[in-house]
């Protein structure tokens, strides 16, 4: 029997004896020289930043060519804190599963010290405040989801709690983001020290989303006399605070149930996933997929560890904006996004089962290497041609990815503009419309028929979560599956919305073709 628990006060040994990659470093020094000196704190203690941030450094840390690790803090559900990091003493098991069966784990010891960002506790947030202050600090990361930097209610207006945090200033702050400017405003005060804020959430432009976010609050805050104007100077000046974009790819399910058989089996006993009160799914362990890019404009005021000695791309801002684009409009995402609409339709459950079908595979391969590729953004440090293919024959197919088409179905509505729109309106600009396209008006199609909610067998199914939900299917409410008859045309509305689709399809030549594959 082995306990994650205890592995703090017994070692790594019978981890190692039972096949687990362990830690190589001096752990205790490690924590140590860590809370002294930190280097970098990351906010959002999820699964894709111990499956990636935190694995990043491990293997800098195995490999000597750092003495320090990371410091996470979670500002959404504090009991991933205190059920997931404190009982184990911050580690974690990493379970790769790769595309030919083979699994490697590894435990990760990277993380030193994990907090809650929570500024009704005195004692974490004044460790934090610490931590801002600290001379050795360069970089504040997040993964908080793009949710995370949207201040606004879908009126425009400032959500309560943000426009509390306005009303209130740096010292009395309730907002997720109204906390980390806060702590900003620390640092700021401490002697204007440079720092590099880094979002690494999987959305277009993300630093500038974190630095619209961070300037709203600095600028009300000086509007209301809440702060001097040198701390807004300090913002905008790149010498001081950055603010680089990043591409981050990398698949990272829910704890899977498998997987947790699995570390029994190796006897650990103390390996259960649990559901927060959030309705966060988390584990001791992650289960993710072995391919992974992270790439960073290497912008950072106060320096940075050696990242591109564990796989990183350090690079510019305009590459990458180019590999985000290449990624979301031609080499994953679209490809993702038709098979989660047909998978839940065609009643599958596990998105690496869709490739196994003949019409789906092709459906596949002729949106991205036949469709995509004329119109590619080819960023120069990654190929697009072997990007696709390590998608569609790699990452895609791997049996042992958890991973469904109901997950990847969420939010549709606000992807279909970059995944298919994109790529359309390159074709209407190269070739005057889009009539060329026939993979992509059928993934189109297939959303429209996903939104009525019944699948092939018709059986009604629950939609996935999404902003404009009620709104399209009240559109498509009297179109039923099978009858052709009931439909007179309520698709013009959806496939005519340029704030969906960033182009009026219709005017791009393919809203006819759309409409005869929906009612086929």
């Amino acid at each position: 029997m082995m306990l994650l628990s205890d592995i703090s006060t017994k070692g790594y040994d019978s981890f190692e004896n039972a096949g687990y990659r362990v830690p190589k470093y001096n752990r205790k020094k490690m924590v140590t020289k860590t809370m002294e000196s930190p280097f970098w704190i990351h906010f959002g203690a999820g699964n894709i930043f111990r499956a990636f941030q935190a694995n990043v450094i491990e293997q800098l840390l195995n490999k000597g060519v750092l003495d320090r690790g990371l410091i996470v803090a979670e500002g959404y559900d504090y009991e991933i804190i205190d059920k997931i990091y404190h009982p184990y003493d911050n580690h974690s098991i990493l379970v790769t599963l790769k595309t030919d069966g083979t699994v490697e784990k590894s435990v990760i010891g990277s993380v030193a010290e994990s907090l809650v960002l929570d500024s009704e506790n005195l004692s974490a947030f004044s460790r934090l405040q610490e931590v801002f202050r600290s001379d050795s600090l360069q970089i504040a990361s997040f993964t908080i989801t793009e949710k995370g930097y949207q201040l606004c209610q879908p009126n425009g207006s400032y959500r309560k709690d943000v426009m509390a945090d306005i009303i209130s200033g740096p010292d009395h702050t309730i907002s997720y983001m109204g906390k980390v400017v806060s702590l900003l405003h620390t640092r700021y005060l401490a002697g204007k020290k440079p720092i590099a804020l880094v979002s690494m959430d999987n959305c277009s432009h993300n630093g500038s989303k974190l630095f619209d976010a961070v300037f709203t609050y600095a600028s009300e805050w000086l509007k209301r006399g809440l702060v001097d104007s040198g701390f807004v100077t300090y913002i905008k000046n790149p010498d001081s605070v950055s603010f680089p974009w990043t591409m981050i790819d990398k698949i990272t399910p829910r704890p899977d149930s498998s997987i947790e058989a699995m570390l029994q089996t190796d006897g650990i006993t103390d390996s259960h996933a649990i559901i927060t009160g959030k309705n966060t799914y988390i584990a001791p362990y992650v289960n993710a997929e072995e391919c992974e890019y992270l790439v960073i404009e290497d912008h950072f005021p106060n320096g940075r560890p050696a990242l591109e000695k564990a796989g990183v791309y350090m690079t510019d801002r305009d590459t990458v904006n180019k590999v985000e684009r290449m990624k979301v409009t031609t080499c994953l995402n679209p490809l993702h996004t038709a098979l989660a609409v047909y998978g839940c339709v065609l009643g599958y459950t596990l998105i690496a089962d869709e490739m196994k079908d003949q019409e789906l595979n092709k459906l596949v391969h002729e949106i991205g290497p036949v469709e995509g590729m004329p119109v590619v953004t080819n960023p120069g440090i990654l190929s697009p041609e072997a990007f696709v293919d390590e998608v569609i024959n790699v990452r895609i197919p791997n049996p042992f990815m958890p991973d469904t088409p109901q997950r990847i179905a969420t939010d549709t509505s606000q992807k279909v503009g970059i995944r298919y729109g994109e790529t359309i309106k390159s074709y209407v600009e190269r070739y005057g419309d889009a009539k060329k396209l026939k993979a992509i008006p059928l993934a189109i199609a297939g959303w429209c028929r996903y939104l009525l909610g019944v699948d092939d067998q018709g059986e009604k199914f629950d939609l996935s979560s999404d902003p404009m939900l009620a709104e399209l299917t009240e559109a498509l409410r009297d179109v039923k599956v099978g009858d052709r008859e009931s439909y007179t045309g309520q698709l013009k509305g959806i496939l005519s919305n340029e704030n969906i689709f960033g182009i009026d399809l219709y005017k791009a030549g393919i809203g006819e073709k759309i409409e005869e594959l929906f009612i086929k």
